[in-house]
């Protein structure tokens, strides 16, 4: 049965491969790809993607069909409120890599989602890559850092509010003057209006056959889970949309026979092949 969402991957599949160019950025993670032509990316930039999300896990999980178990593991990890670095998930990514190693200072990531979400009490007793040590509660210019719960607290105080956002992206990623992996994602904002709930789901960069159905899912959970705490709280409120803003959505020239194979059982006549 064809779901809005794998109709509309379907629709983003044949748009890259048809609409979108290649380019050579020349780094992946902030590893030096220039000798690897496989790794060249075939991009569509400035894609808004929307769809209706199911109020329930399972009816989202039907939806999207997310990598199993590992999307709903990291989710949890995400919401646990702990500053995770690394994430035990890491262990069974179905797209891990041995590169990974290299985003590492010591045993820890350069940056993971669920010490990003819970950033107050982040690398507590850890010293960085600089050498500088960690002090804590983080402090910003002028207030202490929010977390996730601060944002419920404020949709609880006023649901109407505009400034509901839950940063990824840091000041501590501007320029990444250390050469170190940063976030694809910047953020988060959550609104509602008429008692209906929409995450706006702002992403940098998304890798459409290895991250973007685990990325939908994951922020559509976000929603679900803060509507939950939303309406322990009292408030009348449903899970209603994603938007998702994606300014670079891409594959490898690497992957293109897979895209091949995707767009033939779609009925596409493109042949791309491995060009490289």
């Amino acid at each position: 049965m064809t779901t809005d969402f794998s109709y509309q991957f379907e629709n983003l599949i044949c748009r890259v491969m048809n609409q979108g160019e290649e380019v050579e950025v020349g780094e992946w993670q902030s590893q030096d790809v220039r000798d690897k032509p496989h790794m060249v990316s075939r991009e569509l930039r400035h894609v808004t993607f929307k769809l209706n999300v199911p109020r329930s896990k399972g009816g989202l999980i039907h939806e999207v069909n997310p990598n199993l178990p590992w999307a709903e593991d990291h989710f949890q990890e995400r919401v646990s409120g702990e500053p995770l670095n690394p994430p035990p998930s890491e262990a069974w990514w179905p797209f891990a890599i041995a590169g990974n190693a290299e985003h590492k200072h010591g045993q820890e990531f350069s940056h993971t989602y669920p010490e990003r979400i819970w950033g107050k009490l982040a690398a507590i007793g850890t010293t960085r890559p600089n050498g500088r040590q960690v002090f804590v509660p983080h402090n910003g210019i002028r207030y202490e850092y929010g977390d996730l719960n601060d944002v419920v607290n404020m949709l609880t105080a006023n649901p109407l509010t505009r400034q509901a956002f839950l940063p990824i992206w840091f000041p501590e990623d501007t320029g990444a003057v250390q050469g170190q992996r940063v976030p694809c994602t910047l953020g988060y904002h959550f609104l509602i209006r008429n008692g209906q709930a929409e995450i706006v789901y702002y992403i940098r960069s998304c890798d459409l056959l290895r991250h973007f159905t685990d990325d939908v899912y994951m922020a559509c959970r976000l929603l679900q889970w803060v509507v939950g705490k939303l309406q322990g709280n009292g408030i009348d409120v449903n899970a209603s949309s994603l938007i998702m803003h994606i300014s670079s959505l891409h594959v490898f020239r690497g992957d293109y026979p897979r895209m091949d194979q995707i767009m033939a059982r779609m009925g596409g006549e493109e042949t791309y092949g491995a060009a490289f």
